[in-house]
């Protein structure tokens, strides 16, 4: 889907680092950026714990923008905050559908009509009175979609982030305003929602990495939303790519997600460990308690020695020609004693299976119990 990038008011572009001026004409364009201090997710409903009666603060740079009645935009690690004389008007994230998607997925708005509302309102940034005003869309409609768009935004803008925000003075969003939000109202319903997902299920784990069924029968009685939700685990999807492809708020997957997980039905999928050829190197033959061995990697194409041997031509013990037969050279080497040839078959075998361990393992059992 094309975005319509937000544009900054008039004004210049300089750099301002952290400082307040002091006249607000003379900060319209500018930017500010600093290291925020950030809540460590530790599987914990990540907090900010009040100290001495101040209520707790999620980002001291936006309380800050709040106080002296910013208007511009605040970019954090995972969405960005639409301020207007220190309120929250809109909010984005990566990790949740858009107001139009919302709109548009749930048949409250046909694209079309949105498409045409962004052309013919999004440079004057008026988008969202012109949904209003051709009747698209009442009013109440759109503030309550928006309200829910910007709650969910600002839950994940607002996590638990590792690099710094950055507040660019004068810009503003071509949606336009439609129902602003303070500051203190967004950092509560932030709070109080991560406090319920802990108390759903306190390991922070299902919210962001990829989720696979347990294999627990499911019950009959699951209720329908959560029965969708678990229709797209698929063991690839987080919970972001399932709210983008149901069309739904990212936080109330993360409410189903975190239930389904509770009742043992979905977990977080294993870290893949990439296997590799079996390095036949580490078996040893040898010719007996007193003899040589030799051990090193398999070669495995034209030219071949086989498992055990040091190059192509050796004629040391355990080399083999291409056929699999022993050299000229190797008739006069003591036999191997038979635990060594029941090792050697097995690494063989090993390199012309397809599941090589298992091929080993069952031609080592079968050799050993022929003895």
């Amino acid at each position: 889907m094309t975005t319509v990038e937000a544009r900054p008011l008039p004004g210049r572009d300089t750099a301002d680092d952290d400082r307040a001026d002091d006249d607000t004409a003379d900060r319209v364009g500018t930017d500010r950026t600093t290291p925020e201090d950030t809540t460590p997710d530790r599987g914990s409903p990540n907090r900010a714990e009040p100290r001495s009666g101040i209520p707790p603060t999620l980002s001291p740079m936006l309380s800050r923008l709040a106080e002296e009645r910013a208007t511009g935009v605040l970019t954090r690690e995972r969405g960005v905050l639409y301020l207007v004389e220190g309120q929250v008007v809109h909010a984005e994230s990566p990790a949740t559908p858009g107001l139009d998607v919302l709109l548009t997925t749930r048949g409250a708005l046909g694209s079309d009509g949105w498409w045409e509302a962004v052309s013919e309102a999004g440079a004057d940034r008026r988008v969202g009175r012109f949904l209003v005003d051709s009747g698209r869309l009442t009013a109440g409609a759109l503030e309550l979609c928006h309200l829910g768009a910007l709650y969910d935004a600002a839950f994940f803008t607002l996590g638990p982030s590792s690099g710094p925000a950055r507040f660019r003075y004068g810009v503003a969003h071509w949606i336009g305003p439609v129902r602003p939000v303070s500051v203190d109202a967004v950092e509560r319903e932030t709070l109080r929602r991560r406090d319920l997902l802990h108390r759903i299920w306190p390991e922070p784990g299902t919210d962001t990495e990829p989720l696979v069924r347990t294999g627990r029968a499911v019950d009959s009685a699951l209720p329908p939303r959560q029965r969708t939700v678990l229709d797209q685990v698929d063991g690839e999807r987080t919970a972001s790519d399932i709210s983008l492809v149901l069309g739904r708020p990212g936080f109330h997957t993360l409410v189903d997600l975190r239930r389904l997980a509770a009742a043992g039905i979905v977990t977080t999928r294993s870290p893949t460990i990439t296997s590799g050829p079996v390095p036949t190197g580490s078996v040893t033959a040898g010719t007996g308690p007193s003899g040589p061995t030799e051990s090193g990697p398999a070669e495995s194409g034209p030219g071949s020695s086989g498992p055990g041997s040091s190059g192509p031509g050796s004629s040391g013990p355990g080399s083999s020609g291409p056929d699999g037969s022993r050299t000229p050279e190797e008739a006069s080497v003591t036999p191997l004693s038979p635990v060594s040839t029941v090792v050697a078959q097995a690494a063989e075998a090993a390199q012309a299976s397809a599941d090589p361990d298992v091929a080993l393992l069952r031609r080592l059992r079968d050799a050993l119990e022929a003895l």
